[in-house]
């Protein structure tokens, strides 16, 4: 089990501020699964701009940090350290609440299965104890797919 903050992750994965959707990674087991969180402070660029009057995380941002620490568990991986990992698709997201600035987003992913480069992947985004979204998604590195 590994536990990675923020200048770890960077050395794993390539998105750097302001997209890098996550914080800490809590407990990464290679292969398996990466749990982790976002601590969003009200000064985050999409709260200045999603919407004005009424500041929430957007729905795919949400999705974008379950996939970039569900990436970890891949990337951490022998030999994947510093690849890129693409999304290239997602099924049955869903967005049960808001998330407001000064809340921590805790994230929970799961690698369903990885073969030739593919990952079946699932996160789940909790705020105060409580379901915020979820989502299955399917990851690629594609360094590790076989040619056709």
């Amino acid at each position: 089990m590994l536990t990675l903050n923020k200048k770890k992750i960077l050395e794993y994965q390539q998105n750097r501020e302001p997209y890098l959707m996550i914080d800490e990674a809590t407990s990464v087991e290679p292969g398996k699964s990466a749990n982790g969180f976002k601590d969003l402070k009200k000064d985050e660029w999409f709260f200045k701009v999603h919407w004005k009057d009424d500041p929430n995380m957007p729905g795919m941002l949400q999705i974008e940090a379950l996939v970039q620490m569900c990436a970890l568990g891949i990337l951490t991986l022998d030999g994947n350290k510093g690849k890129v990992v693409y999304l290239v698709g997602a099924d049955n997201l869903k967005f049960y609440k808001k998330i407001l600035p000064e809340v921590r987003l805790n994230i929970y992913t799961k690698i369903l299965s990885f073969k030739r480069g593919i990952a079946k992947c699932y996160g789940e985004g909790i705020i105060n104890e409580q379901l915020a979204c979820k989502a299955s998604f399917t990851l690629v590195l594609t360094d590790k797919m076989i040619k056709m």
